[in-house]
């Protein structure tokens, strides 16, 4: 997002320390053999104890002072004054080149650098030398070469000095500073004091620069000059360098990688390999692949070994699990001389006992419902019409972090404890405009002026919006993000204008290409809210770090966020951003496009409208896919006679549009149930479960008409309903079973979506499944009633006469095509030995192949995939993806932490001098150096560093006191300076002049503050604002890093240390940065004794993808084991149980493969699809299985009239009608629907057909 870059805008201190060379004003002393240079200034012979320049002459009409050319010997100091020098020059003793007044310069503008450097006294000691011996030693005619002067006031003062310096010094101290980390911006002080330099070289150039007027810098040009002869008289400065590992100046870890004290600190995590391969010749290929195609090259080789023995004893087929009776009816079954018309009736010799218990309950049953058919019907209709009543109380669960996260889940807890101990991330408002690349060229800059101009248009109409919420006006100002409460924290380009076109007009496009090199260290480029802004954050499409080939503007809108309790917390903010995007929309989209620029947006409301309007988006397509199949299903129960006007009264119209009536009862009766017991319902839910239901609906109604239609017609309709209940009764109940129990076992699920999703749909399948033996077998007794009588279907009061039916009464005995060929062809086929071997080779083969390829499944559900297509929101995902350059912000929280002096708590955390190696900033620092595998781009910002430092008497212009005990603020704040409301400048007034340090050095142990002092001075770090003269003021930097309730028991509940993630472009880096995270935290946790957890704003929604193997697999093999549990206690058969788990797992593989090859990511709408897959594969195998146990004759004849009695209907049901209603599908508006449902749903009835049908009569 494009305000990842920063959460809270730090004000004030980004002062370049450049203006800490105006404190270089030093006399210069004219040697005996000085000359005059042709630039107007002495030229000096180098001399050990004289002076270049001393004392101050004049100041620039920007107020800043200029040293006097003044060539003379080096002055002896008063003792007080020698004190003073040491105690910050330490190494000027006796004589100096430099007046009270020119130190008192010098150390007024060396406090703007102190904060920067204080945490590593290394640096700071070697910077400071460096001012030092520039300003004030005795030796400076040696090192110092005036090259240019000029008359202020007939006087000559200084405009331009050689600073002579060795190579190695300037190696020495750059590499002292290069790490030495700013926190509060994340950043290196590198980019505030050398503007980002990658050298010394680049760094000295940066601070001798001379600043123009009223801009922070140098009075005069400095040069810093590299080794000279020794014939040249100059001697180049090489003083004591201390490096940043020098255990006497020990720097921190983060400060000082390279110290060999951080050696031993935790290893930044790398990606290892788990996996193996293997190498044959140029072949690599996987373990587990490799493992595979031997196991299955064995697997062929055994089965054929198999059946050449099997042949060679001359055995003609595969052993039948019953052996064939020896009678002589019993051999013409043999042979598959079975009538076209019988039904299959369980004999209890081959019955189980439960078997027979069904067989005794279904034809009783069916005999009372055909005697009282009304009485059944409203009796049963009665239930899930009660059941509906709950709906009063139907609401639809929304949120995505109720729908995907346990309330008891690890990211649940830490995201509550974030945002009730310190704040609620703020909510983003974002517009990317961008230039359009053409088909040969790239997309050209788009920094130019006319942009700009642009940019200003659309900036004063956002200012200008109002929204309306509850009768009062709600514009930007009221609701966004304020760190120093008066100005927007605004991310745009035109920060660095300070949102002013007229300074825009009069400084032009020039200044903003400036401030891309220095945002950091220029005071004209601060924003409104007195921040530097990075680049990197506001623009988009550049290469490397050439900010003026950007191609895109990103500009960002923070606004206030709340915890939300009632759901209004956020009406202000919401109703605001309805109007932005309304306005974006209508007005600021025509300005880009005619610009010839491309523009997308967002707001914080807009994924869930835009899901909310998904949710309808596609309803008519579903509705179509309905009536599609119920069409097909009113087709297919229907006989098919041999006179048109018979049509009329033997189609299953009216049947069928009850039997789908009865579907959606079962599953609006479900959706009232929960409702009632105050279980919200889920899009899937709505979307999936009828769909679901159906399915095995439509399946038991085929199967039930199908088998009363098998039953000769030459008895009576009492005797045929009860026999066809006997048929399939018991598969019925024994497929429906299995998936109430499969579906109510895999609601352990902790994931709420998923759990919902399968209580809804085991009491929906429940509730279909009484329906469909109680309501709608009085319904196939109504209609067949009606038949017999010739009445007309859906017009059953009109009948037609005898003659027009006559000759069609035989059509219930005739065999449908589709039982026709499964009897005579599809079985024969299947028959022969080559066909099977080919079979069950490519099945155990595609079985295989997809255990691989499941393995090459991605967890993840890409956000513009449950979008729909024509959303706003799509090109914003586009250009995200596209232009960031910043990740989202990461926090590492730390609970309970005790800063008293007694606990190890400060050292174990902080990251500046004296603190832990290993100490957790100093870990994170570490971290950031393999961004590659820790996801952590950057060191993170500290208050307790800031907060140290902000203490420390090293930094003389922060933490300071009037006589009273007050807080005085720096000297460039008011009180203690006067405030030019035009201006802004703040001139000073002497009223802080009393003020002094808070601490010396010896009222601190060991550089740390007591517990009381720690207590009394927090309130005022967090209250100060950062500014020039002190840049770690905590208020807006911090106000909301620490939890202050109660923190004077010496105890801070909650205390966060932001950085941020590396950009996170693809769903498995945000799975794999979390991983990260999370592993990095739980260590640091067990090494300091302390709790840690990282946070970040998307946290909440990939935790599920941790986990989301073992919720797949842990859901799969629950359901798997249900439906084995319930085969075997209703069919009392191990072998017919195994049978179908292994299809029914075959299916599943296959599914999951073919998820794999199609790029369907493993999330929680798929996992809730294989788990729907079971329930649905259950139904292509049980009622085949089921036919198979209780058929006549052999094994190939008992297969022949499975497959023409159940496969018959099993296709003309499931099958059929799913793929009718699947097609559909392929024309939705939402990628979600096209992905997860048609793609998904269609490889499901495919892979159950083609196992069910094919592969299981072969088991």
């Amino acid at each position: 997002m494009g305000l990842f870059g920063r959460r809270r805008g730090v004000p004030g201190g980004a002062v370049v320390f450049a203006t800490a060379v105006a404190l270089l004003q030093i006399v210069f002393l004219v040697h005996p053999t000085s000359a005059q240079q042709s630039n107007g200034a002495p030229r000096v012979v180098p001399a050990e104890g004289y002076c270049s320049m001393y004392g101050i002459c004049a100041n620039r009409s920007d107020g800043k002072v200029l040293n006097c050319v003044n060539a003379t010997k080096a002055v002896k100091p008063d003792t007080l004054f020698s004190t003073r020098i040491q105690s910050l020059c330490p190494t000027i003793t006796g004589d100096v080149c430099c007046t009270v007044d020119q130190f008192d310069t010098l150390h007024q503008q060396v406090q703007q650098a102190v904060p920067f450097l204080v945490g590593c006294p290394a640096c700071l000691r070697n910077f400071l030398n460096l001012f030092c011996e520039m300003s004030c030693s005795p030796n400076q005619s040696l090192f110092i070469n005036v090259t240019s002067a000029k008359q202020v006031k007939n006087i000559t003062t200084v405009d331009g000095i050689d600073y002579y310096i060795t190579s190695n010094y300037g190696e020495e101290l750059y590499n002292s500073c290069k790490e030495v980390k700013f926190g509060t911006l994340n950043t290196r002080a590198m980019d505030f004091l050398g503007g980002g330099a990658k050298t010394y070289k680049e760094w000295f150039a940066f601070l001798g620069r001379q600043a123009n007027p009223n801009e922070p810098g140098s009075p005069y040009l400095i040069t810093y000059r590299p080794d000279l002869s020794d014939s040249s008289g100059v001697k180049p400065l090489n003083t004591t360098i201390y490096s940043c590992g020098d255990p006497s100046l020990g720097c921190s870890c983060g400060d000082c990688p390279s110290s060999s004290v951080c050696m031993g600190s935790l290893s930044p995590q790398s990606k290892t390999e788990t996996s193996c391969s293997v190498k044959m010749g140029s072949l690599k290929a996987e373990c587990l692949d490799f493992s595979l195609v031997v196991v299955y090259i064995v697997f062929l080789c055994a089965i054929l070994l198999w059946g050449l023995l099997y042949r060679s004893r001359g055995r003609t087929g595969f052993p039948s699990q019953t052996k064939p009776p020896k009678n002589a009816d019993d051999k013409s079954n043999n042979n598959g001389n079975v009538p076209e018309n019988s039904a299959q009736v369980p004999k209890a010799a081959s019955s189980s006992i439960v078997q027979t218990y069904m067989s005794t309950f279904f034809r009783r049953h069916g005999v009372f419902v055909t005697r009282h058919p009304l009485l059944v019907l409203c009796a049963s209709l009665l239930v899930p019409i009660l059941l509906c009543i709950g709906l009063i109380r139907f609401k639809v669960e929304t949120r995505p972090e109720k729908l995907w996260v346990s309330p008891g889940s690890q990211t649940a807890y830490e995201k509550q404890y974030f945002d009730s101990h310190l704040a609620p991330f703020y909510r983003i408002e974002q517009l990317v405009l961008a230039t359009s690349a053409s088909d040969q060229l790239e997309a050209p800059t788009i920094v130019n002026d006319n942009n700009f101009k642009l940019l200003f248009q659309i900036q004063k109409k956002i200012d200008d919006l109002r929204a309306n919420y509850s009768g009062s006006t709600v514009s930007l100002a009221d609701i966004c993000l304020k760190p120093l409460s008066t100005d927007c924290a605004t991310q745009s380009v035109l920060q660095y204008f300070q949102l002013d076109p007229k300074k825009h007009d009069d400084l032009g496009i020039d200044h903003a290409k400036f401030c891309f090199e220095h945002y950091s260290s220029e005071e004209t480029c601060l924003s409104t809210f007195q921040s530097p802004i990075d680049p990197s954050t506001i623009l988009g499409g550049f290469p490397g770090s050439n900010f003026t080939e950007a191609s895109a503007f990103v500009i960002t809108y923070p606004v206030n966020n709340k915890v939300e309790t009632t759901g209004q917390e956020n009406g202000k903010a919401m109703a605001w951003e309805r109007a932005y995007i309304n306005l974006v929309k209508e007005e600021i989209l025509p300005m880009v496009l005619a610009q010839n620029l491309t523009l997308s947006f967002s707001s914080e409301s807009s994924i869930k409208d835009e899901l909310n309007r998904e949710s309808t988006a596609d309803a008519i397509t579903i509705v179509i896919s309905y009536i599609v199949m119920f069409a097909y299903i009113s087709f297919t129960l229907g006989d098919r006679p041999s006179r048109l006007w018979a049509l009329f009264v033997s189609s299953k119209v009216l049947l069928g549009l009850s039997g789908v009536v009865l579907v959606m009862l079962s599953v609006l009766g479900s959706m009232g149930f929960f409702s009632a017991v105050g279980v919200k319902s889920t899009l899937i839910i709505m979307e999936v479960i009828p769909f679901l239901v159906l399915a095995v609906g439509v399946d038991n109604m085929c199967i039930l008409v199908h088998a009363v239609k098998r039953q000769p017609d030459g008895i009576v309709l009492e005797e045929r309903i009860s026999n066809a209940l006997v048929e399939v009764g018991p598969s019925i109940t024994l497929a429906s079973l299995a998936e109430v129990l499969a579906f109510s076992v895999s609601a352990i699920n902790p994931m709420p979506a998923t759990r919902a999703f399968s209580m809804f749909a085991a009491m929906a399948v429940l509730l279909d499944f009484v329906l469909q033996v109680t309501a709608f077998v009085a319904l196939i007794v109504y209609d067949f009633r009606r038949a017999e009588d010739g009445r007309i279907d859906c017009v059953p009061c009109a009948r037609l006469k005898s003659s027009t039916v006559a000759g069609d009464n035989g059509g219930h005995q005739r065999l449908h095509f589709v039982a026709r060929y499964m009897k005579d062809f599809h079985g024969p086929i299947l028959g022969y030995r080559p066909v099977k071997f080919i079979v069950i080779a490519v099945f155990v083969g595609l079985a295989f192949a997809s255990i691989a390829m499941s393995t090459r499944l991605q967890p993840g559900l890409e956000q513009k995939i449950v979008l729909p297509r024509d959303s706003y929101l799509q090109g914003y995902f586009d250009d995200l993806q596209k232009y960031m350059k910043v990740g989202p912000p990461l926090y590492f929280v730390v609970k309970n932490f005790n800063y008293s002096s007694a606990s190890e708590n400060t050292n174990q955390i902080c990251s500046i001098n004296q603190c832990n190696s290993n100490s957790l900033l100093n870990e994170i620092a570490r971290q950031s150096l393999s961004p590659e595998t820790s996801y952590i781009a950057k060191p993170a910002a500290s208050w307790l560093d800031d907060f140290l430092i902000w203490m420390s008497p090293e930094a003389f212009g922060c933490c300071r006191k009037f006589v009273n005990g007050n807080y005085c603020p720096p000297d460039d704040q008011p009180p203690c300076c006067q405030l030019d409301q035009d201006s802004g400048s703040c001139s000073s007034n002497g009223a802080c002049n009393n003020c002094t340090t808070c601490f010396l050095h010896s009222d601190l142990h060991n550089g740390r503050p007591s517990t009381t002092q720690f207590r009394e001075k927090l309130p005022w770090f967090l209250d100060a604002l950062p500014s020039s003269d002190c840049s770690k003021g905590g208020k807006g930097a911090y106000s909301t890093s620490l939890d202050h309730s109660g923190y004077e028991n010496g105890i801070i509940q909650a205390s966060a240390f932001r950085t941020y993630h590396t950009p996170l472009n693809k769903q498995t880096d945000y799975v794999n940065s979390l991983r990260a995270a999370r592993d990095f935290s739980s260590q640091m946790s067990k090494d300091l004794q302390m709790e840690i957890f990282p946070y970040s704003v998307f946290h909440i929604f990939f935790e599920q993808y941790l986990s989301v193997w073992k919720t797949a697999i842990m859901n799969i093999c629950v359901c798997l084991g249900a439906v084995f549990v319930v085969c075997f206690v209703v069919t009392s058969s191990l072998w017919a149980s195994a049978i179908i788990l292994i299809v029914l797992a075959m299916i599943v593989l296959d599914l999951m493969g073919v998820m794999a090859v199609l790029g369907i990511q493993l999330n929680a709408i798929s996992i809730v699809n294989l788990v729907m897959s079971i329930g649905i594969a259950v139904e292509f195998c049980v009622h085949i299985t089921h036919a198979f146990m209780i058929g006549i004759g052999d094994r190939e004849n008992r297969v022949r009239q499975a497959l023409s009695t159940m496969g018959a209907s099993v296709f003309s049901g499931i099958t059929l009608t799913k793929l009718v209603g699947v097609i559909v599908l392929r024309f939705a508006k939402s990628e979600v629907f096209v992905v997860y449902y048609f793609q998904m749903y269609l490889a499901l009835v495919l892979i159950g057909f083609l196992h069910g049908l094919i592969f299981l009569p072969l088991c």
